[in-house]
């Protein structure tokens, strides 16, 4: 098993750089307190996280709408694309046009390169966003996919949240949502990986919006 999720750190880029991640000590061992003790402050949307359909819909899904069963995926759909773009479209749409047994696939994760650039300040700036019409086109021919992951920091683009904001009501749209899982750590897995199942372990916060996320990943050897 490996893991496709970031650990939350201070450092931890956010979208427009803002609503950053921070721990307060609230009591310190080493400043003579018993115990250690420390609180946390930062938005839902944070490191590795699923976007809900609540986030953009009043009457949206959230955590506790979803069975167990729907966080374990036996059928990934896994490719890497290059591109200048910065709203991805016919690279992705080429590739779901080729793929046979479309009704087979629970997931789509999709790597841009962007995880190799996370710690520069790009990552956050000049992130690339998604086309709402992969929405469109995934919610026709792929009929079970329930998560679409990315190693951008969101669907939306920072340099054109238009875009970005009619993507999100596409993938999210209550009558038939496909979660989005922003800011996904892919640097473990290339175009030669085969994975055999995927596991979204989401914190279960009442009526939110943003569920911050571990992602665990079984993959098989390669040889």
């Amino acid at each position: 098993m490996i893991f496709l999720s970031y650990i939350l750190e201070e450092d931890t880029p956010t979208y427009g750089n803002i609503s950053k991640f921070w721990i307060e000590k609230r009591s310190s061992i080493k400043n003579g307190d018993i115990a250690n003790n420390s609180s946390i402050h930062t938005t839902a949307h944070v490191g590795t996280h699923l976007d809900m359909p609540y986030h953009f819909y009043e009457n949206g899904q959230t955590v506790i709408d979803f069975d167990p069963n729907f966080w374990i995926f036996n059928y990934i759909l896994f490719f890497e694309i290059e591109t200048e773009d910065i709203i991805i479209k016919n690279e992705i749409l080429e590739i779901l046009e080729e793929v046979e047994n479309k009704e087979k696939y629970e997931m789509l994760i999709v790597k841009t390169g962007a995880c190799n650039i996370r710690k520069e300040q790009k990552y956050w700036e000049e992130n690339k966003g998604f086309s709402p019409e992969i929405a469109d086109y995934l919610k026709k021919y792929f009929p079970n996919i329930r998560i679409f992951g990315f190693d951008s920091i969101s669907v939306s683009s920072f340099v054109n949240r238009i875009v970005g904001r009619e993507a999100h009501a596409r993938f999210l749209d209550p009558s038939a949502p496909i979660l989005l899982l922003e800011d996904m750590d892919l640097r473990q897995i290339n175009k030669s990986t085969r994975i055999n199942k995927v596991i979204v372990s989401p914190l279960r916060i009442s009526q939110c919006d943003g569920l911050p996320c571990t992602v665990f990943a079984e993959v098989l050897d390669e040889n």
